[in-house]
């Protein structure tokens, strides 16, 4: 179902956004490590396998983007959405645009904080804690 709300906002499946875009939604989400090399920022972008992206006119206020292989596993590598537009359905809408192009693909996976929020959203869109599958996974990761 869409939310009437979300669905006033319109949305672009384009990943020619400038770095002066990027830098303005992700330091609205605090991600000042995605912000601090705004060219760094742009190319990873551009180089996802998909971006979906919401407008308030020439406003940009949210974004998805998806990486992996899009065969066997893809990533939900960001979703955000700029704070003042949080709450209205935007998420929900931006995950289910992004992912669509890949419903066959059987591995989805993402990364994110440990809040009751971030949980709830996630798991409400379909996703499972890695340690509550029937056969739990460990996820490894080497931070630079």
């Amino acid at each position: 179902m869409v939310d009437p709300i979300a669905a006033s906002y319109a949305y672009t499946a384009d990943a020619s956004l400038s770095a002066e875009q990027l830098v303005r939604l992700y330091d609205s989400v605090g991600w000042t490590a995605y912000t601090n090399e705004p060219d760094v920022l742009q190319r990873a972008v551009k180089a996802s396998l998909a971006v979906v992206s919401a407008w308030d006119g020439d406003e940009l206020i949210g974004l998805a983007r998806v990486v992996g292989d899009g065969l066997t596993m893809v990533y939900l590598q960001d979703i955000l959405i700029r704070p003042e537009y949080q709450g209205k359905g935007l998420g929900r809408e931006l995950f289910q645009r992004v992912l669509a192009p890949f419903d066959g693909v059987r591995q989805k996976f993402l990364v994110t904080d440990g809040t009751e929020q971030q949980r709830g959203f996630y798991t409400a869109m379909g996703f499972t804690v890695l340690g509550e599958l029937p056969t739990p996974l460990v996820a490894y990761a080497r931070l630079a």
